[in-house]
């Protein structure tokens, strides 16, 4: 091709291992000794984008590279002082625009790398599954 790859260009592609392993969409291919954790609880840094202030026992739909999982808040650890940038353990109530520490606890394990290392596995949305709106985008610590 000459030129730019158009973004919207998907190409389908066939892999045929050696082994026979059962894999399908959302399981990952990855190097030798750099394989993400697989955990069902870890802390996210999150930025609350609903009105409906986070509900810390509710339940999400949690949107994580190409998986889909359900998802409960276990903890809020803090909230984050947008101005100040100070940790307010006292408060923790998020809300719109809010930024904060969470615990969450996902229905099935979830393959996660910080963000600092990978921004793809280190990444993802959490989802109202009552009105289907992204409520929170989150950065796994």
């Amino acid at each position: 091709m000459n030129g730019p790859v158009d973004k919207a260009f998907r190409q389908r592609v066939t892999i045929t291992l050696e082994d026979d392993i059962d894999i399908s969409r959302g399981d990952m291919i990855v190097k030798v000794g750099n394989q993400p954790k697989q955990e069902q609880e870890f802390d996210v840094m999150i930025c609350w984008m609903s009105d409906r202030p986070m509900q810390v026992g509710g339940k999400y739909a949690l949107k994580h590279t190409s998986r889909d999982a359900r998802c409960i808040i276990k903890e809020v650890k803090y909230k984050i002082n947008i101005n100040t940038l100070q940790k307010m353990e006292d408060d923790n109530n998020i809300g719109l625009n809010d930024i904060g520490r969470i615990t969450i606890r996902t229905t099935v394990p979830m393959f996660i790398d910080g963000y600092r290392k990978n921004r793809n596995t280190g990444s993802l949305i959490l989802v109202d599954e009552a009105t289907n709106n992204t409520v929170g985008a989150g950065m796994i610590v």
